[in-house]
């Protein structure tokens, strides 16, 4: 038998520790992931978390100051204000209304560049709304009418009524301007009161706005949020620097302030100055970012619930914004824990005092922005509940302003852009929160959403997972368990830092922010749709536009979306040249002036007399525009901006050599590319604010029109009865893009000839309508519509990468052997050229998959629980339906992604039976339907590759030899195996033991093989020896990647391949071992 750590199936292999695997992760708590094969060099090498805490103690802070930064949790000093000489300047982080007392108030808290924050209170700015001037309306009718509409709300809610000269936004009308009514009113909470008398056509003064009974009396700028037109009228914008003068505001004392800011002023709403994001202007205060998670001691056999379970460890990490490195670190957890280097340990021996701690914690870091992974849907949700249930009164109150109690509210979000999002919200009044899960879900597409997965795929490198069950079991052990626990949360509190900082999400929301108008915290909670209206009502105030105010109504409506060029399938092995227009909608919109202001009705041509092509154009969708002779539109004008402001960015960063102000430009860029794109989907949302399918519908009937166009000047221009070598092709094309084949072998000259082909398409069309060459791609596959491969080329030296589209390298619900496999074949037949290869690769890797060779974790399938009912049964939920009945504390629960591997089931049973978890089927040797992943996951997307190239050939690699030995294991569970009688077999030649033959119907051997018993002893040793060596490497490899070579492995990451081979490994071992223990049963 080998020596050494392995030595038996129950020596340092801890199968207590590791049941609880059969948990998938829960929904409440998103965890983290192992490596992919690109990351595995770095995940092994990756240094444990103790090391990094060391490294940062030695980076930021050194000898001379408190572990963990414990001395330095209080803002700078603040010098005292003289408000007579001293202007206060600072960035303001969040704007919102205050619904205290009477007089309308809004407050702004920022923090200046020192570091100091900052609450403004606002006053005196009023709402207010317009109405169309009724025909005869005089002003002599101004104020009984006011005294009219307050008698109507019996209150005094309309302060002032005022004529004003302004444009409608929807329409061409002419060049004059029309009389409108300026309703100024009391306060935010009256407006909509007001505003209703004209909506359901209640207001009947002297019979100037009679209806229909109920008709409703248009309104406009009815709609818009208070803090919105604040901001609007202001030239406020999300996350700027403000300005107040001295003298222009009165500073708070101590007994007067109302938060725990360091400055506390109030000032009148037009006596700042409000600097627009540029040049010095664009820089970003010293914000303090706490990064935090929470740990909790779930009982045995379910998730944790705060009514129950206690908060055993809060994990700290704060950094201010520009730092690399957090300046404070440090961990509050339940019970004695042993010293962390680089961290300050604060236990505590009873939770309320931990709760209570806490937030003072928070009080006293004062934190602009608090980050987490999951911190809306667990962390604080959690906290809440607990602190409520053990009745610490003093702890829900994390926010800035003295008094005002936090609360957990739920949110339902929609979006056509990011879909639909249950969660949960926790306003912290003055504080921003930016959870790192749900900018993932908006912003990446990703196989899964586990912080290790996430962090594996952007930082490659992750952590162990530990179950909640063996959370439990850390902290009720020693001080130094529950150190292994707090440098496990403490990691937890860093990695999303560390994501942050990577990801570039803070400087990007903050510039995205700056642009668009809004406050910061609209970006993770509201659509696209609100930022494009910002944009709009600002522009519009500039020109003396109004918008009405319309309810979408989510109309059936629909128009004809963007051409598709019927794609010429195959395989190019000659260089394809695709050519894209740049910025294709907007470009559409800036040349032919598309817009609300510009769109006309055939009564208004006739009335006003104008010109065909002069004074109005007929879009292909037979819609009217004014053109810019007549009106210059405003969303081309907002587009004009967008477009010249980002080049400016990008020309700014080529320049710039200081990564800061480098990051905070790119994320302007980035910014404005979005901006600028979403225009034209905010006029195509039919349940938006301002729906107007004559623009959307226009913008597409151009696009298709112009992708026409291209294509036949293309191949007009580029034939050889214009004297070139070959006739170009268009192969494809798509909303904005069309491929060419020119026809020549030289990837140099068709660079060229593609550039020169831009160039040429260009000129025919309007200004700033630009045909772009970006890339060759060669060789190209092109599958079917919105599905292709290739080698992508920006310059004729070397290849830049592979690019696919709509291949399945990427789908989520494969099992990862098809991303593996498509992934394999694509290189071998774009880059190594070697159809055969591939065709090889093929045939092998599907002959292994029979004879269950392929390793479980490249079969495992993964698909969310979203619902609580499905209306079809699915293999999925089915499958967590059983693991329920089998363990409900390890059931995977709503929100999970749930793992599962197809089985042999029953002939005719359908798929969703034959679901079971890839543990199960590991421990109970259940075989795998190999056949139903060769039909159903490999077939077609192999199918879709080989058949451009081999044609019909392709369907040889399903069929042949390679698909005819098919090795099946034996089951130990279910179906028959229940009635099914287990006899022991001879080692040696494989007879049934009986007493008849054998020493022992348990032993090894039958009598006939007694003379072999000692070879067959060294055989099975020798197997045994191999086994336990490839469990002791995958279990050296989870050691490494934990960090710590002397601890047990407790990570249950299902999304980790290495899991699963590291269990299947450590089931040889035991089968193995059990037998070898049956020769101890023979005498020898």
């Amino acid at each position: 038998m080998p020596t050494g750590p392995l030595t038996s199936s129950k020596a340092n292999v801890p199968r207590a520790r590791e049941k609880p695997a059969t948990k998938n992760e829960p929904a409440t708590k998103k965890r983290k992931l192992e490596p992919t094969s690109s990351q595995k060099s770095q995940t092994q090498t990756q240094p444990s978390f103790t090391t990094v805490l060391e490294r940062l103690k030695e980076e930021s802070d050194g000898k001379r100051a408190a572990e963990g930064g414990a001395d330095q949790w209080a803002r700078p000093a603040l010098p005292k204000i003289n408000e007579k000489q001293d202007k206060i300047i600072f960035q303001q982080i969040d704007v919102e209304e205050n619904n205290e007392g009477n007089a309308p108030t809004l407050r702004m808290f920022g923090v200046t560049e020192a570091g100091h924050s900052v609450l403004v209170h606002i006053r005196d700015f009023l709402p207010y709304f317009y109405i169309p001037q009724p025909r005869g309306f005089e002003n002599d009718d101004i104020e009984p009418f006011r005294e009219h509409l307050n008698s109507l709300v019996s209150f005094a809610a309309v302060k002032k009524i005022e004529i004003v000269n302004k444009r409608t936004l929807w329409g061409y009308r002419g060049p004059s301007k029309s009389p409108f009514m300026k309703l100024t009113i009391s306060d935010p909470r009256s407006l909509p009161k007001v505003r209703g008398l004209f909506e359901r056509g209640e207001c009947s003064f002297r019979g100037f706005f009679s209806t229909a009974v109920g008709d409703p009396y248009p309104t406009f700028e009815s709609n818009i949020a208070y803090t919105l037109r604040f901001m609007i009228d202001t030239q406020v914008v999300g996350m700027n620097w403000i300005e107040v003068p001295a003298g222009q505001y009165e500073l708070l004392s101590a007994n007067q302030k109302k938060s725990h800011c360091q400055i506390e002023i109030k000032v009148k709403w037009n006596a700042f100055i409000s600097h627009a994001p540029e040049d010095d202007w664009s820089k970003i205060a010293p914000l303090r970012i706490l990064s935090f998670d929470i740990e909790c001691a779930g009982q045995p056999g379910r998730f944790p619930t705060a009514n129950e379970d206690p908060v055993i460890q809060i994990a700290n990490m704060v950094t201010r914004q520009g730092d690399a490195q957090p300046f404070i670190r440090n961990v509050f957890t339940l019970n004695s824990c042993s010293h962390i280097v680089g961290s300050q340990v604060l236990s505590f021996d009873d939770e309320e005092n931990m709760l209570e701690k806490w937030k003072e914690f928070v009080e006293e870091v004062d934190p602009d922005l608090v980050i987490g992974y999951n911190i809306s849907g667990f962390d604080f949700p959690y906290l809440m509940d607990r602190a409520k249930h053990l009745g610490v009164q003093k702890f829900p109150f994390l926010g800035r302003l003295k008094g005002v109690q936090t609360k957990v509210k739920d949110t339902h979000f929609s979006s056509k852009a990011y879909g639909q999002r249950d969660s949960k919200e926790t306003p912290l009044d003055g504080r921003l929160q930016l959870d790192l899960l749900q900018f993932m879900q908006r912003e990446h597409k990703l196989r899964s959403y586990t912080l290790n997965s996430v962090c594996s795929h952007f930082l490659g490198e992750q952590k162990e997972d530990v179950h909640h069950s063996v959370i439990t079991e850390l902290q009720n052990g020693t001080p130094e368990s529950r150190r292994r626990l707090a440098v496990y949360c403490l990691k937890d509190a860093y990695l999303p830092q560390r994501l942050l900082d990577k990801l570039m999400c803070f400087v990007n929301y903050i510039e995205m922010a700056r642009v668009t108008g809004v406050p910061f915290n609209y970006l993770l909670s509201r659509g696209q749709s609100i930022k494009v209206l910002s944009q709009l009502f600002r522009k519009a105030n500039e020109e003396g536009y109004i918008i009405p105010a319309m309810k979408g109504e989510g109309s059936d409506d629909q128009y004809e979306g963007a051409t598709v060029i019927e794609p010429h399938k195959g395989y190019y092995d000659v260089p394809i040249a695709t050519l894209d227009f740049s910025s294709l909608y907007p470009s559409i919109m800036m040349a032919h002036n598309l817009c609300y202001t510009t769109l006309l009705d055939k009564e208004t041509i006739e009335r006003l007399q104008l010109v065909k092509d002069r004074d109005y154009i007929q879009t292909p969708n037979n819609d009217f525009f004014a053109t810019t002779e007549k009106r210059k539109g405003i969303l081309p004008t907002i587009l004009e901006d967008l477009i010249a402001t980002r080049k400016r960015a990008k020309a700014d960063l080529k320049k710039e050599t200081d990564p800061f102000k480098r990051a905070v430009l790119d994320g302007r860029q980035l910014a404005l590319k979005i901006s600028a794109n979403s225009v034209y989907g905010f006029t195509g949302a039919t349940i938006g604010k301002l729906p107007c399918l004559a623009i959307s519908s226009s913008v597409t009937a151009y696009g298709r029109q112009m992708i026409e166009r291209t294509k036949q000047e293309v191949e007009a221009e580029y034939s050889t009865a214009n004297g070139h070598s070959h006739d170009a092709k268009v192969i494809y094309g798509d909303t904005d893009s069309v491929m060419v084949r020119f026809g020549p072998n030289d990837l140099k000259k068709v660079m060229a000839l593609g550039s020169e082909a831009a160039d040429f398409v260009t000129a025919k069309f309007i200004k700033p309508i630009k045909l772009e060459f970006e890339k060759v791609y060669y060789p190209y596959l092109l599958i079917s519509k919105k599905r292709y491969a290739g080698l992508y080329w920006t310059r004729p030296e070397k290849h830049d990468k592979m690019d696919s589209k709509g291949i399945e390298t990427v789908r989520r619900d494969n099992c990862r052997l098809v991303s593996t496999v498509i992934e394999t074949c694509l290189n071998k037949m774009l880059i190594d050229r070697n159809v055969k290869g591939a065709e090889d690769y093929v045939k092998q890797t599907i002959s292994d998959l029979l004879q269950n060779k392929i390793d479980m974790s490249q079969l495992v399938i993964t698909k969310a629980l979203a619902k609580t009912e499905y209306v079809g049964k699915q293999a999925h939920d089915e499958l967590a339906k059983r693991m329920k009945k089998r363990d409900a504390g390890s059931a995977p629960a709503l929100g999970d992604r749930v793992a599962y591997v197809l089985i042999k089931g029953m002939k005719g049973a359908a798929a969703y039976e034959n679901a079971e978890d890839p543990l199960y089927v590991l421990e109970n040797n259940i075989p795998i339907d190999t056949r139903y992943y060769l039909d159903n996951q490999l077939s077609k997307p192999l199918m879709r590759i080989f058949e451009p190239i081999l044609g019909e050939k392709a369907n040889s690699l399903l069929t042949g030899e390679h698909t005819r030995t098919i090795q099946i294991a034996t089951p130990t569970v279910g179906g028959l195996m229940k009635f099914a009688v287990k006899t022991v077999t001879c080692m040696g030649c494989k007879t049934a033991l009986r007493a008849n033959n054998s020493m022992s119907k348990n032993g090894a051997v039958c009598k006939n093989c007694r003379p072999r018993m000692g070879e067959l002893y060294q055989k099975q040793i020798s197997s045994a020896s191999e086994l336990q060596i490839r469990f002791s490497r995958l279990w050296t490899q989870c050691q490494r990647c934990q960090g710590s070579l002397h601890q047990d492995v407790l990570c249950t990451s299902k999304d980790c391949p290495i899991f699963y081979m590291r269990k299947k490994a450590q089931k040889d071992v035991e089968d193995a071992n059990a037998v070898l223990e049956r020769f101890a049963v023979d005498s020898w």
